[in-house]
């Protein structure tokens, strides 16, 4: 388990909690990482504990701007290092969540290892600056055949190859040739390309078109983070990196949220959606259905209502205990009102139940219930 930064150790905190309630199985070795550092130590450390573990959970690592050019992204190496080629988000709509197209179901799969995110660059004289995009067929074909052996998988239908060959032919043009030349080894799967610009306006005009994409690494960086806003932003969407022997589960746009941190707003949704894939990964589905059709029926019953309230605490969006086995008495109590400290004539923190007013010792006991 990597917290990283932001909202990540808060976030982490509550899967803890959760798996802890649930018995989950899984005893994670918590690995932090100080992105103030110009060390390397603690990042070749958390790499060292995926390699002896072969899984991890973690929060995005944030960039240090201070640092010298050399230095490289904790994120960037953590992937190049363990060869964590795929990263694959699902975007779906899920009901409850009120968003502007409905029925969108799209698998965004992006090489994660190469492209633009090479860190090779340099300043060739002063005042100009060469960045390299590095494209190869070897991993070009890789990323192309995991994106189709996913769709088959999965059943789906389509293929769809992001790129910028009309400018860029060389680079993108071998990236388009390597997916070109997997499609025909999948024939009932139907395979199209689409430019990167046109891509992003079809998306937010029409997606339900577009079933699984694959694309270069920078093209996915923007393309899956429109996605996950189509479906209600970057706190409802898992994401994962996979590799031959390693598989590293985050939410899906990897935003450090440091704005937000330590302020109990932000959203655990995809984080705690992300642990499921770690324990479908693991092969404990069970676990995994368990706390994934908990998190879901929360936000089908309106329990938690994205579009109205603005300023939810951790305890309103968590997946509530009810939907895991708590008594129908108890999960009046504790999952059919909407939770929300506010503050007394006297400036005392009460608790408010859809307008009923309670004391000390009903919040006290609340609280404790929720906890146990």
């Amino acid at each position: 388990l990597i917290p990283g930064d932001g909202i990540g150790p808060e976030l982490a905190k509550h899967v803890c909690e959760l798996f802890r309630f649930c018995c989950v199985p899984v005893d994670f070795e918590v690995v932090n990482v100080d992105s103030t550092k110009t060390s390397e130590d603690d990042i070749n450390n958390a790499i060292m504990a995926i390699r002896r573990n072969g899984v991890a959970l973690k929060g995005n690592i944030e960039t240090n701007h201070n640092l010298p050019p050399s230095h490289k992204s904790r994120n960037s190496l953590l992937r190049t290092t363990l060869d964590l080629y795929a990263s694959v988000m699902h975007s779906q709509s899920l009901p409850g969540v009120r968003t502007h197209h409905r029925n969108i179901d799209i698998i965004t799969i992006r090489e994660n290892t190469e492209g633009e995110y090479s860190s090779l660059e340099h300043e060739s004289v002063p005042g100009v600056v060469e960045c390299l995009k590095i494209i190869t067929r070897t991993k070009s074909l890789r990323i192309a055949d995991y994106a189709f052996r996913t769709a088959r998988e999965k059943g789906r239908r389509r293929v769809t190859a992001i790129h910028k060959a009309n400018i860029m032919s060389l680079g993108d043009g071998l990236f388009l040739e390597c997916c070109k030349e997997v499609a025909s080894g999948y024939p009932e799967i139907t395979f199209n390309s689409m430019i990167v610009d046109n891509t992003t306006m079809q998306l937010v005009s029409r997606p339900q078109q577009f079933d699984v994409m694959v694309m270069p690494n920078l093209y996915g960086n923007v393309v899956s983070n429109v996605c996950a806003g189509l479906v209600g932003g970057p706190g409802l969407v898992p994401g994962a990196n996979y590799g031959e022997n390693y598989a590293v589960f985050e939410t899906g746009t990897r935003n450090t949220g440091k704005s937000i941190a330590n302020r109990n707003t932000a959203n655990p949704t995809a984080m705690l959606l992300a642990s499921c894939l770690l324990l479908d990964h693991l092969k404990l589905h069970g676990y995994a259905s368990m706390i994934r059709k908990a998190i879901l029926s929360t936000i089908t019953d309106s329990q938690v209502r994205f579009d109205q309230c603005k300023h939810p605490t951790l305890i309103e969006r968590k997946p509530q205990q009810s939907a895991l086995g708590k008594s129908r008495k108890e999960k009046s109590l504790l999952t059919g009102r909407s939770l929300r400290q506010i503050q007394d004539q006297r400036g005392a923190p009460i608790l408010r139940l859809d307008g009923v007013r309670g004391g000390r010792e009903e919040k006290d006991m609340l609280w404790k219930r929720a906890r146990d």
